[in-house]
């Protein structure tokens, strides 16, 4: 921001002693900060806005082109005598003579400011406003020494200069107007902190907001490195894009904050992943730095949050926001969320409960940081259009109110019950302690519990030929070669060795009060699209924890962050229990070609295989389904307090009767209870496989099937997945049907109502697409009919 020269790369906003960054044109020195720079130039408008109005069309008439008759081409009235440089208050005089010639073009003040005679106060106000912002770019140009800061300055002179000759307001042309990118830096943390931590209570999940609103209030207040700064430290860079971006953040971001005559934007609200990824390691190096350097000043009830947790904020967001395929940058990630998306400034104030895996090969260490605060988003006001007939509803237009009683597909539950079961156990105290002896109870429970205490670190080490050697990571290899050892007997300790070290060998290690305790031994094959698992073990007095299942939990989302979806292994009689509790199988998915000759063939042992969902977080799994199970028992209490209706006793029986239908039973229907259809459930797979296959086939070739053969594409209807959380189609269902998902026919109805279901609700009732749902919708109950799923 200031004299460019002066900065390094990059600069903290409001850090932990309270600096700011300097104003455009400054010293760039620590005392010359945003806030006097701002200040100042807010003091000086505010004092020339009170002065007199001759005073005040003195001003402007330097500025504007001379009227006088003959064609003058003087673009500015120049005074015959000039105040002394710096100008002396007491020597000023208040007196403006609006009959002084100009000393370039000798025609009068009063001839340049003819234009001005019945302009309004606010008006010449805000030229006035203008006035001082030229003035202040001008010094700027002056004292900027890098050359595209310069030349970004004096392009916004220019422009300042022209709107106060034309009386307008400053407009930037540019080819693309903000936001650059979607989604935004903001929107990305936001998902980020979606992702990650949706499932926590709401103390923890606060923390995690005041963070994430500590991290955005930084990226605003960032000076960026200037183009040259950058080519110098990072060759090899996109230095083209870099600048484009650069001169964005100048004009929309950085220069508004002194000059408020030109519109400003937040950094995070009008870039993106791009921007972030170019500064987003300058950024968390020096932020640390800082905080370490500072953190005597911290106020006590901050410390703890920036000097613990905020570095493990970091860390997490830091794979997000370079992994090529993590979810937090698609536009549609909150499609299907359960609370809809979260404005950032209400989401984002404590730990983390999970303490991040430090996924590198020497040990990471753990860095203090800065807080701050953000601005609430400015969100833009949607303009509702009509819908013609045929089209698709767009996403802003709001479902009318008969559409809202449409019945959903059987077995959903509305939202707002959703949301409002879930208020009642965001309270850690609201849900009931498990106990870690009980069956109720993960396996990797207690072990998620110890690190969140941080009694027990995961770290992913290997041995280097190319660079020194670390005593720490040495001792660690050396540790995990004697847990495998031990462990592991029937290996040679020479084979388990050799591979621990072998550079081409990775392994996860656990690490508890500063020792190894167990680990995984793998080595990746990114070409062939697997990792092979070597060694797995943890030393048997620290066994029966649930580390064994933490730790492959870790692994898992490790080779997921590397686009790494398959594990094989060999395992012995003893470990295949454990694999397969870990989700491995004798089912392997990968390619026989693909591992042949590059997977150790042990004699005697099975090979077993698992393949990976991208979309799981495994260390957090048991974690969500916890509460899953929490919001269903709540629904239930909540339908058992509903019908809760005490009826006499039954005094049939006692007369003789041996039986009586259910549904004359008091109270039955109430509970939900219906008597069970006359369609016969298929019991035996192939059969049901078959009928399904048979009707599927039949509703894919009907001629108005056409609208919901493949998935919803969302160039072609903007804003579908907002508006349908639960989108299904024919395609997907012919997929599910090919891997045998269908194993009832309850299963196989419910995908085919939905269909109908999403399109009546996302369309129109006079479009073609609404028809079309009709009418494939009393077809396919036909067929449902005709093969007895259903009663006729």
């Amino acid at each position: 921001m200031a004299d460019s020269a002066g900065i390094q790369q990059g600069s903290p906003a409001v850090g932990a002693a309270g600096l700011v960054p300097a104003a455009p044109g400054a010293a760039g020195t620590e005392g010359s900060g945003a806030a006097g720079g701002s200040a100042r130039i807010a003091a000086k408008k505010a004092q020339l806005r009170c002065s007199p109005r001759p005073k005040k069309l003195e001003k402007l008439g330097v500025y504007s082109s001379c009227k006088a008759e003959g064609a003058c081409k003087c673009n500015g009235w120049k005074s015959q005598n000039p105040p002394p440089t710096p100008p002396q208050t007491d020597q000023q005089s208040n007196t403006v003579n609006l009959q002084e010639p100009c000393r370039s073009c000798s025609h009068t003040l009063g001839d340049h400011v003819t234009h001005l005679e019945n302009v309004s106060e606010e008006e010449m106000n805000r030229l006035l406003g203008i006035v001082l912002d030229v003035e202040y770019l001008y010094t700027c140009v002056h004292k900027e020494e890098d050359a595209d800061t310069k030349q970004v300055y004096f392009s916004l002179f220019k422009l300042l200069r022209k709107s106060i000759l034309q009386m307008g307001k400053p407009m930037l042309e540019a080819q693309e107007s903000p936001p650059f990118e979607k989604p935004s830096i903001e929107q990305g943390v936001n998902n980020f902190v979606q992702y990650k931590f949706s499932h926590l209570p709401s103390k923890e999940r606060q923390t995690i907001m005041e963070l994430a609103k500590m991290f955005l209030n930084q990226i605003n207040y960032w000076q960026l490195e200037t183009p040259s700064q950058r080519r110098q430290r990072v060759p090899s860079d996109d230095a083209v894009g870099y600048k484009v971006n650069y001169t964005r953040w100048l004009c929309y971001c950085n220069v508004p904050q002194f000059c408020d005559s030109l519109p400003r934007y937040e950094t995070t609200q009008i870039f993106g992943r791009t921007l972030l990824r170019s500064v987003f390691t300058v950024m968390r190096k020096q932020l640390l730095e800082q905080a370490r350097q500072e953190k005597d000043k911290l106020p006590p009830e901050k410390r703890t949050l920036i000097l613990t947790h905020f570095p493990k904020f970091l860390s997490m967001l830091e794979e997000e926001v370079y992994s090529h395929n993590s979810p937090i940058w698609s536009q549609d990630f909150l499609a299907g969320a359960t609370g809809g998306q979260i404005p950032i400034h209400t989401v984002i104030s404590a730990p983390p409960v999970a303490r991040p895996i430090y996924y590198s090969t020497s040990p990471v260490s753990v860095d203090p940081s800065t807080c701050g605060s953000v601005s609430p988003a400015r969100k833009p006001t949607s303009v509702l259009e009509s819908n013609p007939v045929g089209e698709k509803r767009k996403t802003s237009e709001p479902l009318h109110h008969e559409e809202n009683k449409r019945p959903r597909v059987v077995g959903d539950i509305p939202m707002d019950l959703i949301n409002e079961v879930m208020a009642t156990i965001s309270d850690p105290a609201t849900i009931p302690e498990t106990s870690l002896l009980s069956a109720h109870s993960a396996r990797d429970e207690a072990a998620r519990l110890e690190e969140r205490r941080g009694v027990i670190e995961f770290h992913v080490i290997g041995n280097s030929l190319n660079q020194k050697p670390n005593k720490r990571i040495l001792m660690w290899l050396v540790g995990l070669q004697n847990v495998f050892s031990h462990q592991l007997p029937r290996m040679p300790k020479e084979y388990i060795t050799r591979l621990v070290f072998d550079p081409k060998h990775k392994t996860l290690s656990l690490i508890k009060d500063g020792r190894v305790i167990g680990g995984i031994c793998f080595r990746m094959f990114p070409s062939q699209g697997f990792t092979e698992i070597v060694f797995c073990a943890v030393t048997s007095n620290e066994q029966v924890k649930g580390y064994g299942t933490h730790l492959m939990n870790h692994l898992k989302e490790y080779h997921i962050k590397h686009e790494i979806l398959n594990f094989l292994t060999y395992a012995d009689e003893y470990a295949i229990g454990y694999f397969k509790k870990q989700g491995f199988s004798k089912d392997i998915k990968v390619p026989k070609t693909k591992y042949v000759g590059y997977i150790k063939d042990y004699e005697g042992a099975t090979l077993m295989g698992c393949e990976l969902n991208p979309s799981i977080p495994y260390t957090e799994f048991s974690v969500i389904i916890k509460k899953q199970k929490e919001i269903i028992k709540k629904l239930i209490e909540r339908k058992q307090a509903q019908i809760r209706k005490v009826y006499p006793g039954l005094s049939c029986f006692k007369d003789g009767v041996r039986q009586i239908p259910i549904e004359s039973i008091p109270g039955i229907r109430e509970t939900g209870w219906k008597p069970a259809g006359k369609g016969k459930e298929l019991k035996d797979p192939e059969q049901l496989y078959s009928t399904l296959k048979t009707i599927l086939q039949h509703v894919k070739s009907h001629q108005n099937a056409w609208p919901f053969m493949e998935p919803v594409k969302k160039t072609e209807a903007p804003g579908y997945y907002q508006v349908i959380r639960f989108p299904m189609d024919l395609k997907t269902m012919s997929e599910r049907l090919k891997s045998r998902y269908y194993t009832t026919r309850k299963l196989f109805m419910a995908d085919m109502q939905r269909i109908f279901t999403n399109c009546r609700e996302y369309n129109a009732p006079e479009s073609e697409y609404y028809k079309c749902a009709n009418i494939l919708e009393k077809f396919f109950y036909t067929k449902i009919k005709e093969a007895g799923l259903i009663e006729k």
